[in-house]
């Protein structure tokens, strides 16, 4: 338990702050405070002591420097239990600060009013973040208070805990601190990166913003301001697009691969891509490993299209693409995608390692009569490289390297399966002899079943079912090689 003695305000927004002042000088607090908010608490009837005759240093650099001091630093992060540290500050005469409450200047609505940047700058809040951290590295001792989101939730516990506070309660605290300062440094990284308001998010009711610099990833050689939505297809663009070697086409909707070939041209890349689904491909995201070309340009310039991502361009190329005014061209340049991706949610953020694994024969085991055969092995591995790319629960129908289906986004595994014969039967793409990959292991065996209805005569998927026996016999019963990677690629 400690109790609250000295308390140091320095905040942007006041209000609340009269309500948890006068709490505190009720309870006998002695109060610190900096420039106007010294002025404030004055105005309000609180005898506030200015910083300055604290530190015995005025208020420098036009307010730059206030509390980057010693005797208010040290007053923080000075260990009550600590024998020489307490020592040190009865020497230096540096008293104990138990409370912190800060505001930090408004730089995220500062980026939003104006793009002068000295105005921006000098909303780059030093002393406040220098306190929050301070502070909250010392939670054993003092509480912080880091921004007027939690003024309310101090002042409750202010007048519950009658000015005592718990290890528990200085901890819980300091966890907000560090989201807070976190969250105030990613800002100010980003502008200096150069974040970029976008036009809306998913919708037009939703304000975006890419936190990011993408000149660092490519030159847009023309058409209009990429969208929250372009981002997400051509993020999942390049990762797929990434581990194909040889020339390789792929039409990205809605993040997920709708066409996808590989040939020993680009032109021939392109036609059989289209091919697998040439109504989802309206309005897609285009991407390529090989430098376009103009017949490649000629055919690709009948769709339309929203993005076409590639290596690089041919001059004649680029000049038939740019017919379209809008129509984004964006020569991607070499950078490695991060290998932790991050997603927030509820209240806070999720981490996790890229899908990198790329499955070979090594890692399989054959656990069906029938074995693949070489030309199956290669179809199986393509299946699988693109059931890793498309969103969970996956199904994909591969022959001779072209993508001829593919059903995603399912909430079972079998409507997944069903979903991608009828589309691959839509465009009249033969089934006999395909391949299949599955994200996951096969729970029951009618995947297996419906697939060989359908000709299909290889499957890949993870394995690990209690019931991946059944399966077996039922890929036995037709004929059907099936081989299990012991790597689930679920993608949401």
């Amino acid at each position: 338990m400690r109790k609250i003695q000295n308390a140091i305000i320095s905040v942007y927004n006041k209000d609340k702050i009269d309500l948890i002042a006068n709490e505190l000088k009720a309870l006998g607090v002695e109060i610190f405070s900096t420039g106007g908010t010294y002025d404030y608490l004055h105005k309000i009837g609180i005898n506030a002591v200015a910083v300055e005759q604290l530190t015995g240093y005025p208020s420098i650099f036009g307010g730059r420097v206030k509390t980057l001091h010693p005797t208010v630093m040290g007053g923080i992060l000075y260990r009550r239990e600590n024998e020489d540290d307490v020592k040190e500050a009865k020497k230096y005469k540096i008293p104990p600060i138990d409370l912190v409450i800060v505001d930090l200047y408004p730089f995220e609505e500062t980026l939003a009013k104006t793009t002068v940047e000295a105005e921006i700058i000098e909303k780059i809040d030093i002393g406040g973040i220098s306190l929050i951290r301070g502070a909250a590295k010392n939670f054993a001792d003092v509480i912080c208070v880091p921004s007027r989101d939690y003024y309310q939730k101090f002042l409750d516990l202010l007048k519950s805990g009658k000015g005592v506070t718990t290890l528990e309660d200085r901890k819980r605290f300091a966890r907000h601190c560090f989201e807070v300062s976190s969250s105030y440094d990613r800002l100010i990284a980003d502008y200096f990166a150069g974040s970029m308001p976008l036009r809306y998010g998913e919708n037009p009711h939703q304000k975006a913003i890419y936190h990011g610099d993408i000149k660092e990833c490519f030159e847009q050689l023309h058409g209009k301001e990429i969208s929250y939505n372009n981002l997400l297809d051509i993020d999942a663009a390049v990762a797929l697009i990434a581990d194909f070697e040889t020339p390789t086409f792929a039409i990205i909707k809605h993040n997920n691969a709708c066409g996808v070939a590989t040939r020993p041209t680009l032109l021939a890349s392109w036609k059989d891509a289209l091919a697998g689904d040439p109504v989802s491909a309206f309005g897609g995201v285009l991407v390529c490993n090989e430098i376009v070309d103009k017949k490649t340009a000629e055919e690709v310039n009948k769709l339309f299209f929203e993005i076409l991502i590639a290596p690089d361009f041919k001059a004649d190329a680029l000049e038939i693409l740019k017919s379209k005014k809008n129509r984004i061209l964006l020569k991607q340049k070499e950078f490695a995608l991060p290998a932790k991706q991050h997603r927030s949610l509820l209240l806070g953020t999720i981490e996790q390692e890229r899908d990198i694994s790329i499955e070979n024969t090594d890692t399989l085991t054959y656990p069906t009569v029938a074995r693949p055969s070489v030309k199956q092995m290669d179809d199986l591995f393509y299946a699988n490289l693109l059931v890793k790319h498309t969103k969970s629960n996956a199904i994909v129908l591969v022959k001779n390297c072209q993508l001829l289906a593919s059903g995603m986004g399912q909430t079972s595994r079998v409507d997944a399966l069903k979903h991608a014969i009828e589309k691959a039967k839509q465009f009249n793409m033969n089934l006999s002899g395909a391949v299949l990959a599955s994200d996951a292991f096969f729970p029951f065996k009618d995947c297996v079943e419906i697939a060989a209805k359908e000709g299909i005569t290889a499957i890949i998927q993870p394995g690990g079912s209690i019931r991946d026996q059944e399966s077996v016999e039922a890929c036995d019963n037709a004929g059907i090689a099936m081989v299990f990677t012991g790597i689930r690629h679920f993608k949401h």
